[in-house]
Parts: C-alpha cells; structure tokens; sequence
C-alpha cells in the first residue's frame, strides 16, 4: 500500500517557497488479473473470442425470446457509446506537470486500496460460496423442482453460479467506477483553468461512462443468466422447468451483488472518511491551514478515499439495487406470467434497455459553450444538470409507456397495460419529488442548510443540535412520498383487470413492482451525477494543492458545492429504491416460504412474541451496523490525526514547506485499519438473518410451530427495513447538510474561512462525514442484502 519508496525515503529535498511541483510519487499500477489476461491475448485471437461470445450471447437469446435479443443489442450499443466517452474524456490534457504528479499519487493510492479490499472481499465470497453450497446439498425441495427434475445438486450448482458471477459483476462496476474518476479528476481540473463549462462536461461524460457501464452489465448479466438457464435447462419443453418459475434461479446473483456492495461500501466509507476526518481536524482546526493543503500529511488520503468510497463502493451499490429490483420484479413477473403473456417477466429488463439509452441522450445533451472562460460568470451546474434530468425524464415517461404496451397488453385485460403505465408514472414522479426533497435539505441555496450555517455562528453545540433536527425532519416527506407512491401503484395494480385463477384481483404488488422500476429508470442519469460529486472533489483537491490561481479554485469549490448536493440527491434516491425492492423482494421471501413449507404463508402476526421479537432483533440490528460503522470511522480517524500531529510536531519544517510530509504513512494506516473495520458490521449483516432464523426453527420444532422461524425472519425483515429507511435517511441528510453549510460559509458568509463560524461548521461536517458516507450507504445496501440473503437461505428456516 505505500505510495512509493522514494516518499517514505525522504530524499526528495526540502520544498521551496509554495512549490509548483509535488513529489513524484508514483508507485505500480495495478490492473486486475481479468484485465491483465485479455491485454496479454494477441489482438486477432481477442477479437475472435469476442465474436465468440457475441455470437454466443445472441445464440442463447435468440433461443431464449427476441425481447432477450433486443436487451443484448441495447446493452451492446451502450457499452460502445462508453468506449466513446472514455476516449473523448482521455483525449482531454492533464495540465501541467505538478498536476500530473498529484493525479497519478492518487491513482496509485487508489488502485492498491482497491487490489487489497477486493482481494479480501473475494476469499469471503468463496468461503461464503462453499456455505451455500453445502446449505443447498441438504435442503429441501419444492414440488415444482421435483416434477421439473431439478435436483439438490444441480440446485446448488446453479445457485453458487449465480452468486459469485454477481460478486464478479458488483466487483467490476466498483472497479470502473473507480478507474474512470482517477483518470477524469486531473482533466477536470486542467479544464477549470479555461473554461467553467468545459469542467463541468468533462466530469459528466467521465461519470455518464461509469453510469453506463455499471448499468447495462446489470441487465446483460441478469440477461445471460436467464437466457442460459432457459436453454441449459429447457426450459419450456415437457417435464423441464417452467419459464414462470425461472426467476428464482437469479437469486444468488442479486445476493452476490448486494454482498459485494456491502463490503465495498463499507471498507471505502470508512476508509474516505477517516481520512477526511484526520486531515479536517488537524489541518483546518488545529493548524488553520486550507482543505486539501499539500503541507496537511493526510490529503493525498483524503483524495484517494473520494475514489475508493464514493466512486467505487457506489458503481457497486448502484449495480448492486439494480440487479435486485430486476430479480425481485422478474419473479413477481413469473407469477403473473401463470395466466398471461411472458413478457411480464423480461418486463424490467426492457425498462433498464431503455434506461440505457434516454440517459446516453441525457449525458450528452450537456455540452460545453463556445466563448466560454476562466473569468466568465460561473453558471449554476445545478441547472445544467436538471435540465440534463429534466430531458431523461420526459424521455422516461415515453419510453416506459411503449414498453409496457409493448410486453403488458393482455387480451384478458385490454386497459391493464395502461394502468401499469400510470404504475411507472408513479414511480419516475416519486423519484423526481425524493431528489428535490433531498436537494432542498442539502443545497445551501434554500433555507434549511442556511438556518444551519446560521446556527454556527453561535458555536459548535448548537450547530450539531440543528444538524441533528434537520436531519430528524428530513425523513418525514419521504415517508409521506414513499407510503403515497406504495399504495396509489397497488391499487392501480389492483384495479388494472387481471386476476388469478379463483377470480380475484393479483396485480398490485406487481404494480408496485412496476413503480420500482419507474423510479429506477432513470438509473444511469442518477448514476451519472453521483459519480459527477467525487470527480469534482477530487479536482479541486488537485487544483488546491498544485497551487492554481484562485480563479481557477473558484470553479472547483462551485462544482464541489453541487457535487455534495448531487451525493446526496443520489443516496436519497437509492434509499426510496431500496423500500420498494425490499418490499417486493420480502412478498417473495413469503411466496418462497409457502412453496417450501407447502402451507400458506401470506401474512406475518407480531402479536407473537417471538415474532414480535424477531421484529426487536431486526430494528436493533440497524442500530447496532451504524454503531459499529461510525466507530470504525472514529477509531481509523484517531489514529490518522496521531500520525498527522506526530508529523508536524516532528517536521515543523512542514508549515515552511521547507520539509515534505510522509503522505504514504497515512495511506497506509488507513487502508489498513478501514479492512480491518470492514469485518465486524459486514458479519453482523450476514449471520444474523441465519442466526436468528436457525434458533427459532428449531425452537418452533419443539413447540410445535413449523414455521416459527420463517415468521420470526419476516419481522425481522420488515422492522430492518422500515428502521433502515428512517436511519439511512437521517444520517445522508444531515451529513449533506453539514458538509453544505461548512461549504456555504467558505463562499464568504458568516465571516468566511477561518472565522468562528467556519469552524463550528467544519466541526458539524467532521461529525457528519461517517453519517452521509459510511453508514447511511451501507444501510440501503444492508437492507437489500436481508432482503436476498433470506430468499437464498428460506429453506434453513423451514
């Protein structure tokens, strides 16, 4: 993990009077072993094995549907346009040389944080891969795998495939979404220093790559799975598995994803924000020296967990939400396919084909302005953005409602598909009101954040009483948003004319479903301005200490300012997601459940009280995961400001910059610690499930209640969920709105940098770092992940 042997030697000389050229501290770069093999094929054998897989890929969907040909050729095209973007993004100049040297420590900081996490990660999802394994060897059947012929072992199989491709996947998309932002982040930065505008294209286009990448490897791999497992195991034909029942082999995918995710989230959350948090304290302070100050010991840290937390952990959430509510949907789609055309189950992986490309249409449309200068009237890149938004949405609204006249038109029903598309209206509505409701709370250009600031004034107390309040409040409208989106879809769903074989009416929860999926397909647009907010950080952590002129940091802190806001605006956004797809993915734990136990189970009673308890278990264990994810980002942090304080006691030359800072020596401390932190809240997240379920199981055998420990795992996971949701919510917010109004107060407000104010304030975002991107991350990540795992393990609990 260091970042090279001639930092740690101390030969590079004393630093003159505020010096234009950083240290050289490049190390080796690292590229995976995947990447890694395929630069080492001979080009002409790469490409044949390319028209290989090609002609495979097309091979299995054509046997499988032409909906499945269609996904492939979108996803395809999409990935082509990213290779575009990558290359008009890399064809941009790096600026000059101090630049460079800045952009690549950070690179190098990155890619080993990333070799070592992932490695770690990867043993866990082989260890816990072999646990599957042997659980399915043993378990039970369902009468439909036993007519199907479908064996434990083949079962198995099937399942651990599922699980680690997933894993693999959610390691890829962390991989890219890291790769393209320490590439981008020296260009944005070179770009500042001509053109505001051009800035603001270069980190669009940079994070609209990663989007699109991470995106369409969700729909393609869900796609290959299915299509593969159609025609592996013929599906269809007498005496094989039915198409309806085929959605419930992508499980272990979506349980892969989210486990990845998980570990990526954490260890990158806690690894960005020790970091911030040693270097803040200290630098700003206690020396009163500048955020991203080359003097501060700890920045180069700072700047590499802006890569490996916010870019890489969030391709893999991202990927991670995407893959569950595709699962989640295709098998309620299954259910509904009983009666009614299959295209209610390759339904969602249209909608995100679509996805695709009205937010490829979305990128692009933010172009840069001829004319346009350093010294020129920034322009809001908030607007700009929005109406990029603006653009995918009203795109959105069409596109979805081709689609589902397209695969939901049912001559049994002639005005569903209409009533699905009111469903998908609901949905894009509920995902636009959660970004301006979490924009409001988080943007200092409206009143919240500036009562903030304002409450800074008057000392650090009150200014984390009012960021606490403010973040308590902010989970009200998003309750009312989500509890009004959840019913108005059902009841469309409901009232849309299909019915089950008894008569009654069975399309709400796919309507629900269906309104998931309008609030995710604008995925790849949302995913873009993510990405947008740690390129920008890390841009003018490069301009600041390279020593740019003050014009030019001007631009940066503008896109910093709305960076924070888009982070938040996409947490928010994830966060509604995460209800939805939890709320499908437990009514298919309990349809799991019932197919497993050969009894009905539609309903959970928390007048029992191990029920009830199990619900206790669940809300406690939210509690307990941010608990133990805030305090490893303290723990790490303390030591990072021992190490810096150590270094400024022992090298007072550094305020001179008569003498270097030993950067690597807290990289290497906090890479170090956040694994070790990773550990304990991530197997909290995954034993507990099978833990609490196990005990009850055998409790209810002995007591006579066979599904005791299927009841006690469903309260469970509907108390995690609705606490998850509130917590999640309250940390993002408030840790935005910290984060803003320190920002706000930095744009000369209240005194300015340096003035009492400031410093309540950067105690406000000291204290909101591990909130809005440690712990509230995780926990939309954390909920989905009990939501998968207890459909994988649902026969453990019988």
């Amino acid at each position: 993990m260091m970042m090279g042997d001639d930092v740690e030697s101390g030969n590079l000389g004393p630093y003159q009077d505020k010096p234009r050229t950083f240290p050289n501290m490049r190390g080796k770069t690292y590229t995976p072993l995947i990447f890694r093999i395929l630069m080492g094929i001979n080009v002409r054998v790469l490409v044949i094995l390319l028209l290989l897989g090609f002609g495979y890929i097309f091979y299995v969907g054509a046997s499988t549907s032409p909906i499945i040909v269609f996904v492939f050729s979108i996803c395809i095209v999409s990935f082509l346009l990213s290779i575009y973007l990558t290359k008009w993004v890399l064809s941009k100049d790096e600026g000059p040389p101090e630049m460079v040297q800045i952009s690549e420590a950070i690179r190098d900081g990155a890619e080993g944080f990333f070799r070592t996490q992932y490695g770690t990660i990867s043993k866990m999802a082989f260890l816990l891969a072999l646990v599957i394994f042997a659980i399915y060897l043993f378990r039970s059947t369902t009468p439909q795998q036993e007519s199907s012929g479908l064996g434990r072992a083949t079962s198995a199989y099937i399942t651990v495939a599922a699980f680690l491709l997933g894993a693999l996947c959610s390691g890829v998309a962390g991989y890219v979404g890291m790769w393209v932002s320490v590439r981008a982040n020296v260009r944005v930065s070179s770009a500042a220093r001509r053109s505001a505008r051009e800035a603001l294209q270069i980190a669009v286009r940079a994070g609209g790559f990663s989007a699109l990448v991470v995106v369409g490897m969700a729909v393609i791999g869900i796609a290959i799975l299915y299509s593969t497992f159609y025609v592996w195991l013929g599906v269809g034909s007498p005496g094989s598995m039915k198409v309806t029942d085929l959605p419930l082999l992508l499980v272990g995918y979506g349980f892969g994803a989210s486990f990845v995710a998980l570990f990526a989230q954490l260890g990158g959350g806690i690894y960005t924000k020790a970091a911030d948090v040693g270097a803040d304290l200290v630098g700003k302070v206690e020396q009163g020296i500048p955020e991203d100050d080359p003097r501060n010991p700890a920045v180069i840290a700072d700047l590499v967990g802006d890569n490996v937390g916010d870019c890489a952990a969030r391709g893999a959430d991202l990927f991670e939400s995407i893959a569950a509510e595709i699962i989640s949907a295709m098998i309620l789609g299954g259910t509904m396919a009983q009666r009614y055309p299959s295209g209610f189950i390759l339904f969602p992986l249209v909608v995100h084909s679509f996805d695709l490309v009205i937010s490829s249409i979305g990128i692009l449309s933010i172009r840069s302005t001829r004319g346009s200068s350093v010294k020129a009237v920034i322009e809001d890149p908030m607007t700009i953005l929005e109406k990029g938004y603006s653009v995918t949405i009203i795109l959105a609204v069409l596109t979805f409602a081709g689609s589902t006249r397209w695969l939901l038109y049912t001559e049994q029903a002639p005005s569903a598909w209409l009533n699905f598309a009111l469903c998908g209206l609901v949905g894009i509505i509920t995902a636009y009101i959660f970004v301006q409701i979490t924009k409001y709370y988080t943007d200092y250009k409206h009143e919240p954040v500036r009562t903030l600031a304002l409450s800074s004034s008057t000392g650090h107390g009150t200014n984390i009483i009012a960021g606490v309040s403010l973040g308590l409040e902010s989970t009200a409208l998003p309750v009312l948003v989500i509890s009004v989106s959840i019913i108005s879809a059902f009841w469309l769903g409901h009232t849309s004319g299909l019915v089950d074989e008894t008569g009654s009416p069975n399309g709400g929860l796919f309507g629900t479903a269906v309104a998931t999926m309008g609030m995710l397909s604008t995925a790849a647009y949302i995913l873009t301005m993510d990405m947008f907010g740690p390129i920008a950080d890390n841009a003018g952590g490069i301009v600041e200490m390279s020593q740019q002129p003050e014009s030019v940091r001007e631009i940066t802190d503008v896109l910093d300012a709305v960076g924070n806001t888009t982070k938040a605006t996409t947490k928010g956004f994830a966060i509604g997601s995460a209800a939805l797809a939890s709320f499908l993915l437990f009514s298919a734990y309990m349809d799991e459940v019932e197919s497993f136990a050969n009894e009905s189970f539609k309903q959970v009673d928390i007048a029992i009280p191990e029920v009830f308890i199990g619900g206790l278990l669940g809300s406690m264990l939210i509690f307990l995961f941010s608990a133990w994810a805030c305090s490893a980002v303290g723990r790490t942090a303390q030591e990072v400001v021992k190490e810096v304080r150590r270094q400024f006691i022992e090298r007072p030359g550094i305020m001179d910059y008569k003498e270097k800072p030993d950067y690597s020596r807290c990289v290497a401390i906090v890479a170090s610690a956040s694994l070790r932190e990773m550990i304990k809240p991530g197997a909290l997240a995954i034993i507990s499930p099978i833990v609490v379920g196990f005990v009850f199981r055998v409790l209810g055998h002995y007591t006579g209640h066979p599904l005791l420990g299927a009841k006690v795992v469903a309260a469970l996971l509907m108390f995690a969920t609705v606490s998850g949701i509130l917590m999640a919510l309250f940390l993002n917010t408030a840790g935005g709105a910290w984060d803003n109004a320190k920002k706000f107060i930095e744009t000369g407000a209240l005194g300015g940098k340096g003035s009492d104010a400031h410093k309540a304030a950067v105690t406000g975002d000291t204290v909101g770092d591990p909130f809005k991107d440690t712990a509230g991350p995780s926990l939309h990540v954390l909920i989905k992940m009990l939501a998968t795992i207890t459909l994988v393990m649902a026969p453990v609990f019988l």
